[in-house]
């Protein structure tokens, strides 16, 4: 039997975190010395090989708990453990690994496809200003090790020299060390006719960086597949919302 599509072997490799392509990641857990658990989105297991276990994962205590229930941030996340190789993917989005090296980067819930077992996890305030404000809410991950996410399209990264806002519906991720506000370009003249849309971003300042997706999130979509949205046409939590009563693992 003759096919190219043959030619899309499985990727090789005894790392932990490794990407089979532009599409899907291949996670080894408990083999070759890598660690015995880690954490994924719920649903986005596409294959694996050998013996694994899946568990969903409840919010790592009371006050994380509170707080993803609050904004609406966060990822229903599973743990996956035993001895076994596992694929990952999640709608066909391009999936990029970042390595941590016991610093931190502030990740839309939306975009977090798997997450090392020893990383700190938690839902922080963007903006500073705290819900009364306005203020929306993000997913800090920090600490030693690796994190998969996703983007739908090929983004940039673009560095914060100059004062850099971004479409809080496009944005992905930026380095958590940034001050960040929120910024709104909403004109009355918006209620008549279509409007821009563009009314509510994300301001950065600081040396760092800041991923966006060539694609903001299809908030009708959204709804349809049972996430929440809140309000400033955006997901819970302002428009970095993770899924609806999303809670992250530990």
């Amino acid at each position: 039997m003759k096919s190219e599509i043959f030619s899309n072997a499985e990727a090789t490799g005894t790392g932990a975190f490794t990407l089979q392509n532009s599409k899907m990641l291949k996670v080894r857990v408990g083999l070759d010395g890598n660690p015995p658990e880690m954490f994924a989105r719920q649903g986005a297991m596409v294959a694996y090989q050998g013996q694994a276990s899946f568990d969903y994962q409840g919010a790592g205590g009371i006050k994380k708990m509170v707080k993803q229930k609050l904004s609406g941030e966060g990822v229903a996340t599973m743990k996956i453990s035993g001895q076994a190789e596992v694929f990952f993917a999640d709608q066909a989005s391009d999936v990029h690994l970042i390595e941590l090296e016991g610093d931190a980067v502030s990740i839309n819930g939306r975009n977090v496809l798997a997450y090392s077992a020893g990383l700190d996890v938690d839902v922080h305030f963007v903006g500073g200003g705290g819900i009364a404000a306005g203020g929306l809410f993000n997913t800090i991950i920090q600490g030693h090790g690796m994190v998969a996410i996703t983007t739908k399209g090929t983004p940039v990264v673009l560095a914060t020299d100059a004062p850099t806002f971004v479409d809080s519906n496009a944005v992905v991720c930026w380095s958590a060390n940034l001050q960040t506000q929120i910024a709104s370009s909403f004109k009355m003249s918006n209620l008549i006719g279509r409007g821009s849309g563009e009314a509510l971003q994300i301001g950065f300042s600081g040396q760092g960086w800041v991923i966006v997706q060539p694609s903001e999130f299809d908030l009708a979509t959204m709804n349809q597949s049972g996430q929440n949205t809140g309000p400033a046409g955006g997901a819970a939590g302002g428009g970095l919302g993770g899924l609806a009563g999303g809670l992250l693992g530990r």
